[in-house]
């Protein structure tokens, strides 16, 4: 079996009138959402610097584990060099990349700061990511339930970055492609305005995954629209199943890869420590 991805994706600025900071690419096999920050100009530059370290990957049939890494170095020293004044610029970043071990599909999901990455599988939400914020370091203590930390006041305070005058490293995790799998890629403009529950709900609706990106920004907007909100909603397809790009990958392993971790248990291969 092998397994082709199809793809949706849409962004709104928000009803606050803000500029919209949140950069994106969706593009087989990169699928990234950052959520910059510094001020309106600073954050949207910061953020279009750490996606269009990924655009080299469009196309590509290989994007091994290191190769992610070294994109994500660069795009930290890119972005390290915007800063002016008293604010550094820095942004989020967050997603998959479709790569292989071996000739099968694996989803390299990376991470930084609290956009957030999710896999809808088998009617069951997953958020793979894990929050680099000061609100998930309570609840990861033991100090707040998850409940508490959805309405903190310091909700929007992150832990990592990339610019900002963070030095954090990213987290990064292997799982298995399989067809079925609905990736989510968002800014916390939706995790902020819908919980869990109705992302799924959402998600198991529409068929299309244009149709599930657009709505998900539209009923983040009718909650509140407060910040920016930018999603991407990633389908894997077996074969003859439908999707829209190119590159298929088995989703079997054939033989173990240097570059990539092998282990199909959804975990942080390279968590770096806080800021």
């Amino acid at each position: 079996m092998s397994v082709r991805t199809g793809h949706g994706s849409a962004t709104h600025a928000g009803l606050r009138g803000r500029a919209n900071e949140d950069s994106y690419l969706a593009a087989a096999p990169v699928f990234v959402v950052a959520d910059g920050m510094g001020g309106h100009e600073a954050g949207a530059r910061a953020s279009a610097a750490a996606v269009a370290e990924f655009e080299r990957f469009v196309g590509a049939t290989e994007v091994s584990n290191r190769d992610v890494r070294a994109a994500i170095e660069q795009a930290r020293r890119n972005i390290d060099a915007l800063a002016t004044g008293e604010r550094a610029a820095g942004t989020t970043l967050t997603g998959v990349v479709l790569t292989r071990v071996g000739a099968a599909g694996y989803w390299l999901a990376l991470n930084i700061g609290d956009s957030r990455t999710y896999r809808w599988a088998r009617g069951r939400l997953e958020q793979i990511s894990v929050d680099h914020s000061v609100v998930q370091e309570l609840v990861d203590s033991g100090r707040m339930d998850a409940e508490t930390a959805a309405r903190h006041a310091r909700r929007n305070e992150i832990t990592r970055a990339l610019g900002a005058g963070s030095t954090g490293h990213a987290d990064f995790w292997m799982l298995p492609a399989e067809p079925g799998d609905r990736i989510l890629v968002c800014s916390d403009g939706l995790s902020t305005e819908l919980d869990d529950d109705r992302i799924a709900r959402i998600l198991d609706e529409e068929a299309e995954p244009q149709d599930a990106a657009q709505r998900l920004v539209h009923e983040a907007l009718l909650h509140g629209g407060r910040d920016n909100v930018t999603v991407i909603v990633v389908d894997a397809h077996g074969d003859g199943d439908g999707g829209d790009d190119d590159d298929v990958y088995d989703t079997v392993p054939s033989e173990r890869s240097d570059d990539a971790d092998t282990d199909t248990r959804p975990r942080a291969a390279a968590a770096g420590g806080r800021t």
